[in-house]
């Protein structure tokens, strides 16, 4: 069976934002996504429109690749960035945790994310079917594209 570590990410995070922005009702973007930067790294606000439902993709990815819950603050630091502070050396910046636990609230309440006790978020049954079925529609592409991958 295919899973999330056999397709390239770009491509299962592509697919995966358009099916949440289509199919769950449930993640939305607020009304003030368009005038947010997503991190004190960040000096403008994304380019992309549809940035919101790509970060949820991304987060369902995340979880899926770690078994081990994750909470808001292991996944700032890992969508933060170098921060730079002019004269002085860079640093790193966090990513902006509102976006996040938005996210992950509209993840569970849409039934794709479980809560673990106190130490974060797993991704439910029903989310990692989901990640499976669709990174086997992805490998299916991607060999009627190069049949050569067949072998893997």
């Amino acid at each position: 069976m295919t899973t999330a570590y056999d397709v390239p990410a770009d491509v299962l995070i592509g697919k995966l934002s358009a099916y949440v922005k289509e199919n769950i009702k449930e993640v939305t973007p607020p009304e003030w996504a368009p005038f947010v930067k997503t991190g004190t790294h960040v000096e403008r606000v994304p380019q992309v429109p549809d940035w919101w439902y790509v970060r949820t993709a991304s987060i369902l990815r995340k979880l899926y690749m770690n078994a081990d819950p994750i909470g808001v603050q292991r996944l700032r630091k890992e969508y933060g960035g170098r921060k730079r502070k002019g004269d002085s050396p860079a640093h790193h910046g966090k990513a902006g945790g509102s976006i996040i636990r938005l996210s992950l609230q509209q993840l569970e309440e849409a039934g794709l994310v479980d809560k673990a006790d106190k130490s974060g978020r797993v991704l439910s049954k029903k989310g990692k079917s989901l990640l499976d079925a669709m990174s086997t529609q992805i490998k299916k592409d991607l060999e009627k594209e190069k049949p050569e991958l067949k072998a893997y």
